[in-house]
């Protein structure tokens, strides 16, 4: 209870000192000069993604790195230095998160050791847990993602690994994060605590925001306002806590497209923040890296708006033409023994690209690759303009036909404007019914054949006996 008073009373006073708790997204005004001078050279800094001929042009930001991705396709709308090393503070917390749902059940029990409360700095976000107190590990995803508690994700990670050293929990954040895609990212921690060796780029933390806001349950915890655990026997005073970030529902930035965030500050990292929004049936993921309070937020909301604006879905399916199985009879058979035509090959009518307003379709460059792990599916078509991958397409095998040669140890190549997707069955049905044909007239003159000759023996047969008759009676009447 001592130790409980203690954390409660250095959290209050750290509030009161810092403005808002570290690692926390502090709303402050800008400290000086210096601030104002960095946030003007990282607004200077040019955005690769408005050097793509033809491409709409993406807003200012004063974020050193920013991306603004595609949630479902990874089609990347805006780019600056987005495969730039940076420390990521508590936008860590992600992964940690993800990790603990692909690995435990919510009512698991998870124990706080000394070293879990302890090891945490004082003066960082925490939420005043004691040595032998209990959540469940649906409370400390709560704690993590609401309240940014840096205890409790050292907790989580005790309870997943069995272990205090936080470099075991570590080598399983960074195998979890090039599953997932990341390139340039090395983690050393569960919280995002200050350390050189712990950092990640904005490509990256988009590549695990893909997977963590595809977590409804994860999304609903980052914009749930208030935390409150009730008091338990392991839980004496119970718990209840604020959310702090200010994009959420009810907050000064509050964005209604929403679906989920997480943010992150320490000194040398800045603010970050991570987060998703969904609007007309669009999934962006958006990650602002080393920015100033609360232009975080700022920077967010100008490159949703920017994605919303300036791209849209296409389905590839209704927009294709080389590949358009209504407009050439050679993907087609109009007549079948079934009654009903069906193409062999088709493309996948829940695929889309996100394509910016600006291009045409017919703009596209397109790649073909057969290389496919799924029995059903015989290719993927991949698009790009001007270098920058947009979507792809699966070719599935239609329902019922089996996948043959025919794709097998052939190259990745650019489809040419003629070429063909889908097999002939009509030209394949007559070119077997004439082989066929022909294999049946051979059968038929063979056996003709075969019975002429059998005739011809018995006609010899029987001219050989008739000239023994003769001789044997011949014979007799000579005697």
């Amino acid at each position: 209870m001592l130790r409980q008073f203690r954390h409660t009373c250095l959290s209050v006073l750290a509030a009161a000192l810092a403005g808002s708790l570290f690692l926390g997204s502090p709303i402050t005004g800008l400290a000086d000069s210096d601030t104002e001078q960095r946030l003007e050279e990282q607004r200077a800094m040019p955005v690769q993604s408005n050097e793509i001929p033809n491409w709409p042009n993406g807003p200012v930001v004063g974020a050193e790195s920013a991306i603004l991705m595609d949630a479902e396709t990874g089609t990347i709308l805006y780019a600056k230095n987005i495969h730039q090393r940076q420390y990521p503070a508590s936008t860590t917390k992600i992964l940690t998160t993800l990790i603990a749902t692909e690995r435990c059940e919510m009512d698991e029990i998870v124990s706080f050791s000394h070293d879990a409360v302890f090891d945490t700095p004082w003066d960082s976000s925490h939420i005043a847990m004691d040595a032998g107190q209990e959540l469940t590990m649906e409370q400390c995803l709560n704690a993590i993602l609401i309240r940014s508690a840096n205890e409790v994700s050292f907790a989580v990670a005790e309870h997943i690994t069995q272990s205090t050293d936080w470099l075991v929990f570590a080598e399983i954040m960074n195998q979890r994060a090039e599953e997932l895609g990341c390139l340039d990212s090395h983690f050393v921690n569960p919280n995002g605590l200050p350390d050189q060796d712990h950092y990640t780029t904005a490509y990256d933390l988009a590549m695990i925001g893909r997977a963590f806001f595809a977590n409804e349950m994860l999304c609903k915890i980052t914009l749930t306002r208030r935390m409150e655990f009730p008091a338990t026997e392991k839980l004496p005073l119970g718990k209840l806590e604020n959310n702090h970030m200010q994009i959420i529902p009810g907050g000064t930035y509050a964005y209604e497209y929403l679906t989920g965030c997480k943010t992150g500050y320490t000194d040398d990292a800045r603010s970050c923040l991570v987060s998703c929004a969904e609007k007309n049936g669009m999934r962006l993921i958006c990650v602002v890296m080393h920015d100033e309070a609360p232009y975080q937020y700022e920077d967010t909301i100008s490159l949703y708006e920017y994605g919303f604006s300036n791209f849209e879905k296409v389905n590839v399916s209704q927009s294709e033409t080389k590949y358009n199985i209504d407009n050439t009879g050679l993907f087609y058979s109009g007549n079948d023994i079934f009654g009903s035509s069906q193409p062999f090959l088709s493309l996948d009518r829940d695929d889309f690209i996100l394509l910016p307003k600006t291009v045409s379709f017919r703009d596209l460059d397109s790649v073909i690759s057969y290389d496919t792990e799924d029995e059903n599916q015989a290719a993927i078509i991949r698009y790009s303009y001007n270098g920058v991958d947009i979507g792809s397409v699966r070719v599935n095998f239609s329902a019922g036909a089996q996948q043959s040669d025919l794709f097998e140890n052939l190259p990745e190549t650019e489809i040419p404007d003629n070429s063909v997707l889908y097999v002939n069955m009509t030209v394949i049905l007559i070119t077997l019914g004439v082989i066929a044909g022909l294999i049946l007239i051979w059968l038929l003159i063979r056996a003709v054949l075969k019975n002429y000759a059998f005739l011809g023996r018995r006609e010899r047969q029987k001219k050989r006996r008739k000239r023994r008759r003769r001789s044997s009676d011949t014979f007799t009447f000579r005697d």
